[in-house]
C-alpha cells in the first residue's frame, strides 16, 4: 500500500485561513484528490506543530512514503494562538532531512512566495526549486491527482495545472472530508473553512494593488448543492463548526452581473438557499460564521445588502464578523492603489452592519459586527494618512458605531501583484513611516479597541461555551469558536481543552478578563473571587474561612445579591 504524507505548515490568505483551530481547504482537497486517484493510498496528515514535537518520528514516517506534500503560505500575516506557521528554515530543512519520497511544495508559498510577516518583500517561489522535486504553482489538488494517476511520474505532470471549474473540486472535497479526523483539534474546537468562490469580482478592474486574490483569474462560483454536500459529509465525520470564509466578499456569492460590474448586485435568494442547505445538512451545527465583506458592495447596493444581512442573521450563529478590508482612510491612497471604497463609503458600510447586527445573541456576543482591516506602506502614503485613519476611527467612536476588531498590518509585497515592481520604493516607505505605524497601532489599541470592548462586552456579560486553549503565565486563554473569537484571559490556571462559560469582569486592549460562570466558591482561589462583581474583601475572607459552604442562603448573607448572581456552591 502506498503512503502519502501531508504536512500542514498552515496558510493565511485574504480569502482563507488554515491556522489551528481553522482547517483550510488545501489538506482536504489534496486528500480527496489522492483518494480519487487511488482509494487504497494511506494518507497521513500532520501539522507543523505536531512535527516540532517529534521530528524523528515524522521523518521516519515520511521516508517510508511515496510522496511528501508540504502546504504553506502566509499571505496576510497575523498573530496566532492556536499554532505557529512553518518557518522558512523549516521548509528548507524538511527537504534536506526527508530523502525517501517525492517532495512537493504547495499552497500560497509555492504560488506567491514566502512572507513571514508584513513590512517585507516576499521571498520568490523560485528559491524552493532546489529543495523540492515539484513546486506547485497551480492548484495543488489537481496536480497531486494527476501525479498519482500517472504513477508518481513527475515528467507527466505540469506544476501549473489549474481547474477550469468546480467539478473535480466538489468530488475531492467530499472524498477528503474524513482527513479532519487526523487533525489535533478534531473533537475539540476545530472549525472548517468552506469555499464559495475563487478570485474577486473586482478582477475586471485589476483589484487592489497589493492583493493576491484577484490573481486567481475570473470569478468562479461554487454551486450551493456542492457546498451543502461537503458540509453534510464533514458533519457526518463529526464537524460542528463551520466558516464560510473562502471568498473575497460573501455578499457577492452568486451575484448578478459578475464579470460585468466592479460591484455586482448581491443575490439574497442564492445566499439564503446556501444557508438553508447548510442548516439542513448539519442540523446540530454549533458555529456558522462568515468572513470577508466588501464595503463597496454595501455602499453601492444598500437594499440588497440589508436583505443579505438579515438572512445571514437568521441562519448563522452569534459572534459573527463581517471583516472589511478598508485598508486606509486616505482618499489619495485609495485612488493610487485601486482600493475598494472612499472613507465616507466605508463609514456607511460599517455603520449599516453595526446597526443591524449589534443585538446580543445567545452566546453573549452581538449577532454580527463589522471588522476593519488597515494596510500600511502602500504607495501614496504620508504622515497625513495615519492622521486620517485615526480621525475615521474617532468618528466611529463618537457615533457609537460598533466594530468587533481592527487589524493593522504592514503590506507584504508579493510577486504576482503590481507592487512587486515597486518593491524597493515600498521598502523605503515602510522604513520611513515605521514610527507613524507604531504610533497609529498604539493609539488604536489604547484608545479605540479598549473603549470599543467596553461597549460591546460590558462587565457582567456572560460568554457561553468558550474553549480553554492555552496557559499563559499564571493565567489561561479561552475563546469561543468563530471567525474572530474574543480572547478571554482567565487570571488563574484552569483545566485546558474544556468548554466553559465565563463572565466578563474587566477589559484589556484586545481581550477581556473573565472568570468561570458560575464560580464555585468552595473551589475558587482568592485571586478569582476578588474579580467577582460586587465582592468585598470582607466577604472573600468570610468565604475562605467558612469553606465548605453548603447553604446558598448562608452564601447570600456573606456576599449580597449582586455577587451571588455569579456564584455557586
Amino acid at each position: 500500500m502506498d503512503r502519502v504524507v501531508i504536512l500542514d505548515g498552515y496558510t493565511d490568505e485574504p480569502a482563507g485561513l488554515g491556522v489551528p483551530p481553522y482547517l483550510d481547504v488545501y489538506p482536504r482537497y489534496i486528500a480527496g484528490a489522492i483518494w480519487s486517484a487511488n482509494k487504497s493510498v494511506d494518507v497521513r496528515y500532520f501539522t507543523i506543530d505536531q512535527v516540532r514535537g517529534d521530528w524523528e518520528n515524522f521523518v521516519k514516517i515520511a521516508n517510508d512514503s511515496r510522496l511528501l506534500i508540504v502546504i504553506a503560505g502566509i499571505v496576510t500575516p497575523g498573530k496566532y494562538l492556536g499554532g505557529e506557521p512553518i518557518r522558512l528554515e523549516e521548509i528548507e530543512r524538511l527537504a534536506n532531512i526527508v530523502n525517501g519520497p517525492i517532495k512537493a511544495l504547495a499552497g500560497p508559498v509555492a504560488r506567491f512566495g514566502y512572507g513571514a510577516r508584513g513590512g517585507f518583500v516576499a521571498i520568490p517561489r523560485t528559491r524552493f526549486g532546489k529543495y523540492y522535486d515539484i513546486v506547485i504553482t497551480g492548484d495543488p489538488d489537481l496536480v497531486i491527482h494527476e501525479l498519482i494517476s500517472n504513477h508518481y511520474q513527475l515528467s507527466k505532470v505540469s506544476p501549473a495545472m489549474t481547474h477550469n471549474d468546480y467539478k473535480l473540486i466538489d468530488e475531492f472535497a467530499v472524498l477528503g472530508a474524513r482527513i479532519v479526523t487526523q487533525h489535533p483539534n478534531y473533537g475539540k474546537n476545530l472549525i472548517i473553512e468552506l469555499e464559495t468562490y475563487k478570485s474577486c469580482p473586482r478582477y475586471i478592474t485589476g483589484g487592489c494593488s497589493f492583493c493576491a486574490t484577484v490573481r486567481y483569474g475570473p470569478v468562479k462560483y461554487r454551486e450551493a448543492g456542492a457546498i451543502v454536500r461537503e458540509v453534510e459529509t464533514l458533519y457526518s465525520a463529526g464537524v460542528t463548526h463551520f466558516r464560510l470564509g473562502r471568498q473575497a466578499d460573501f455578499y457577492t456569492y452568486m451575484a448578478h452581473d459578475t464579470g460585468k460590474l466592479e460591484y455586482p448586485r448581491p443575490n439574497p435568494g442564492a445566499i439564503e438557499r446556501l444557508l438553508v442547505g447548510i442548516r439542513n445538512a448539519a442540523p446540530g451545527l454549533e458555529t456558522l460564521h462568515i468572513d470577508n465583506v466588501n464595503p463597496g458592495t454595501i455602499y453601492h447596493w444598500p437594499r440588497e445588502s440589508v436583505d443579505v444581512t438579515k438572512i445571514l442573521m437568521k441562519y448563522h450563529t452569534p459572534g459573527d464578523v463581517a471583516a472589511m478590508g478598508i485598508e486606509t482612510a486616505d482618499p489619495r491612497v485609495v485612488k493610487l492603489n485601486n482600493l475598494k471604497v472612499m472613507p465616507d463609503e466605508t463609514y456607511f458600510a460599517v455603520k449599516t452592519i453595526s446597526e443591524l447586527g449589534r443585538v446580543r445573541g445567545w452566546n453573549g456576543m452581538p449577532e454580527l459586527l463589522p471588522g476593519i482591516n488597515f494596510v500600511t506602506g502602500l504607495p501614496g502614503e504620508t504622515k497625513e494618512t495615519f492622521r486620517l485613519n485615526i480621525e475615521f476611527l474617532r468618528r466611529l467612536l463618537n457615533d457609537d458605531v460598533w466594530v468587533r476588531r481592527v487589524n493593522i498590518r504592514q503590506v507584504l509585497v508579493l510577486q504576482p501583484t503590481p507592487l512587486w515592481g515597486m518593491a524597493d520604493e515600498i521598502r523605503q516607505t515602510l522604513n520611513r513611516h515605521r514610527k507613524y505605524f507604531l504610533a497609529f497601532k498604539y493609539w488604536v489599541r489604547r484608545h479605540f479597541d479598549h473603549e470599543m470592548l467596553k461597549r460591546i462586552l460590558p462587565r457582567g456579560t456572560i460568554l457561553r461555551k468558550a474553549f480553554t486553549e492555552a496557559h499563559y503565565g499564571d493565567g489561561t486563554y479561552a475563546r469561543q469558536v468563530g471567525s474572530y473569537p474574543m480572547l478571554i484571559y482567565v487570571p488563574a490556571r484552569i483545566q485546558l481543552n474544556t468548554w466553559m462559560d465565563f463572565v466578563v469582569v474587566d477589559h484589556g486592549f484586545r481581550s477581556v478578563i473573565g472568570i468561570p460562570h458560575p464560580l464555585n466558591v468552595n473551589e475558587a482561589p482568592r485571586k478569582l473571587l476578588k474579580y467577582v462583581p460586587g465582592m468585598t474583601d470582607k466577604a472573600i475572607n468570610e468565604i475562605l474561612a467558612s469553606k465548605p459552604i453548603k447553604d446558598i442562603n448562608n452564601l447570600r448573607r456573606m456576599v449580597g445579591e449582586e455577587a451571588l448572581k455569579y456564584l455557586t456552591i
